[in-house]
């Protein structure tokens, strides 16, 4: 059980903050001078500072008032805007940077790979709480008012505390809901970047990072162009004996919109334990192989090349095997990168210059 915080309730005192705050700006606001216009100085004077204090109170107004949304069947609430915000996920703290919420977060946890190169200097400002998943004593030396966690295990047993016990504690959390749905889509991922950017008062910001997602991908798919017959995709992610595969997720919504097909669509799970004959059955044009776990790259590549039940794959045959990071295959900020992979990966002829 997480014991609740000694002092003074973080939500109370940041809204009597954000209250003064607003207060503040009233007041400069009612000092500046018009610039231009009609009717005297004074006039003018008066409308602008009239005009200032109607936005200043509005934007007050904002700040301290509560965002409620359903989060995985769940209601939450949050009174205002974090300031200590702690992530548990590589593809969440990337939402996070991505929203220029560096300064608001204490702590990181559980990196796949590489942050992006964009958000590295904003990232080694943050503490890196540990490798994998904090322990519930770490998570509490950092005093956050706010976990954000990708996956469930962030808030399982090997995590730090679950969401009604980190509550009971004056903490409140948020989980990625694209990565934990069946059958997640793009606009599963953009709902979650909208609901950080309500849930911090940054939602502009997040509609302007969701707005030029987009456009990034329609760049891709109309290159792209009309597909008329998908190649057949598999996905490795691991195993020797039988091999673990993306199934209905958000990987194969990924892979439809580069003009492909998973050959194990039909399963009704995110991931699953398929079998080499079932692989051989379904005879897939390319293998796509996540970058993840303990095995490198090459070391899943050559174990595919000289696994005999594979040689006569038309992937393995005509050496068809591409690789997307874990990082990108996660429900981010990476969409329109993994898109852009995908797609020429898969119709190298329509990207060349």
């Amino acid at each position: 059980m997480i014991k609740p915080r000694k002092g003074k309730n973080r939500w109370e005192k940041n809204g009597w903050a954000a209250i003064l705050c607003g207060l503040v700006l009233l007041v400069s606001a009612c000092g500046s001078p018009a610039s231009s216009g009609q009717g005297s100085p004074k006039t003018q004077g008066q409308a602008a500072a009239s005009s200032t204090d109607g936005a200043s109170q509005q934007a007050g107004a904002e700040l301290v008032k509560p965002v409620t949304l359903q989060n995985n069947g769940r209601e939450m609430s949050y009174p205002i805007a974090p300031e200590r915000a702690v992530t548990l996920n590589q593809h969440v703290t990337e939402v996070m940077l991505a929203l220029g919420l560096g300064d608001k977060m204490v702590g990181t946890a559980y990196l796949d790979d590489e942050i992006l190169p964009e958000f590295k200097e904003a990232y080694d400002q943050i503490q890196v709480l540990s490798d994998k998943y904090p322990s519930k004593e770490v998570l509490m030396a950092a005093e956050p008012d706010f976990v954000y966690a990708g996956w469930k295990s962030g808030f399982g047993d090997k995590g730090v505390g679950t969401m009604e016990e980190l509550e009971k504690a004056g903490i409140k959390s948020y989980l990625h809901e694209s990565s934990n749905k069946p059958g997640p889509t793009v606009d599963d991922v953009f709902a979650d970047i909208h609901n950080i950017g309500r849930i911090f008062r940054v939602e502009n910001r997040a509609n302007e990072l969701i707005g030029e997602m987009k456009a990034e991908m329609e760049q891709t798919t109309s290159k792209l162009g009309t597909v008329e017959k998908p190649l057949k995709i598999f996905v490795y992610d691991s195993g020797e004996e039988q091999p673990f595969t993306a199934a209905n997720n958000y990987m194969t919504a990924l892979i439809r919109m580069a003009g492909g097909k998973n050959i194990f669509d039909d399963i009704q799970k995110g991931w699953a334990d398929v079998s080499w004959e079932e692989v051989v059955n379904r005879n897939p044009d390319v293998i796509i192989i996540v970058d993840y776990g303990d095995k490198s790259v090459e070391q899943k590549r050559e174990l595919l090349l000289n696994k005999r039940e594979l040689a006569d794959v038309s992937a393995i045959q005509h050496k068809r095997l591409m690789v997307l990071p874990m990082s990108a295959a996660s429900e981010g900020v990476r969409a329109p990168m993994a898109l852009h992979i995908l797609a020429e990966g898969l119709y190298p002829e329509k990207f060349k210059k």
